[in-house]
């Protein structure tokens, strides 16, 4: 198994969004929020070279929407899945799969593109694509509260070209990568827990976006069931800590991997490297 970390987006999130009732005069002395009060993100994918397949996790969000939707997301238009997909050597018709932990835009966009006369087309023509039904279905009849974050121009094309596959139940999902769902993000978001050489590599989604967002309280503001994501977080740092893992952020600008240790205050993260660095160990 290889793994290639993919920058697909370059952009800015408020910080209010980004850390929910957690005060700026705290979340800031990590982040150093702009005039706007925005802190940089990136949409990190993960492209894994696996036997005689290769899987991508998530798209970024691609570049379908008009200028003023990436203009207050203020984002790099430089920065694209598919430049950074050559820069490992490959292109978007080698992807055998994706899987897409969730369906909001950033992290499914890209696996569709308008075409020059105006239709939409998927964007990597022979890959499968998996999701979990639970999300499937809640982005095909979105809330209130979610629905700027699902588009049916990245959601139909791929049911209307028959290789949207749904998974159902947790566990392993295909030999080194098994699946958990986490629903106080958004329901049936689906992570990735990848055997690499010994070690335990949790591709984290939006369940824990950047290492920021380690400390229970710091919960961002855009998840459905807030008391739910500390539920969930409670238990899972637990686990992370005793059993090692190795977190793989795919929205931290400043840290593209961590551990994590107990302290008095609770898990926080310990060491910050590169996913580069593990493969080199």
């Amino acid at each position: 198994m290889i793994l290639f970390p993919l920058i697909a987006d370059l952009w800015k999130m408020d910080g209010g969004v980004a850390f929910g009732v957690v005060p700026k005069s705290i979340w800031n002395r990590n982040n150093m929020a702009d005039e706007n009060n925005m802190m940089p993100i990136v949409t990190r994918c993960l492209l894994i070279q696996t036997g005689d397949r290769l899987v991508l996790l998530d798209t970024g969000m691609g570049n379908k929407r008009d200028e003023k939707y990436y203009k207050v997301r203020f984002r790099d238009p430089e920065i694209t899945i598919e430049k950074s997909l050559k820069n490992v050597g490959y292109v978007p018709a080698d992807i055998t799969d994706i899987l897409l932990t969730h369906l909001h835009d950033d992290h499914v966009g890209a696996a569709t593109f308008t075409t020059e006369s105006g239709q939409t087309a998927l964007y990597f023509t022979n890959a499968r694509y998996h999701c979990s039904k639970a999300q499937w279905d809640w982005a095909i009849h979105p809330n209130k509260r979610e629905g700027a974050s699902y588009f049916k121009d990245n959601l139909l094309p791929l049911m209307e070209s028959g290789r949207l596959n749904f998974i159902d139940s947790e566990g392993e999902w295909i030999p080194g990568i098994n699946l958990r769902v986490f629903n106080g993000h958004t329901m049936g978001q689906l992570i990735p827990f990848i055997s690499y050489e010994g070690k335990t590599i949790i591709y984290s989604g939006d369940f824990i976006p950047t290492a920021f967002n380690i400390p229970l309280p710091f919960v961002p503001s855009v998840d459905i069931q807030p008391l739910l994501t500390m539920e969930e977080k409670t238990k899972f740092l637990q686990e992370a800590v005793s059993s090692g893992y190795i977190m793989l952020f795919e929205h931290d600008y400043f840290n593209e991997c961590c551990t994590m240790k107990q302290t008095e205050k609770g898990v926080v993260m310990d060491r910050s490297f590169t996913l580069e660095s593990i493969m080199q160990d």
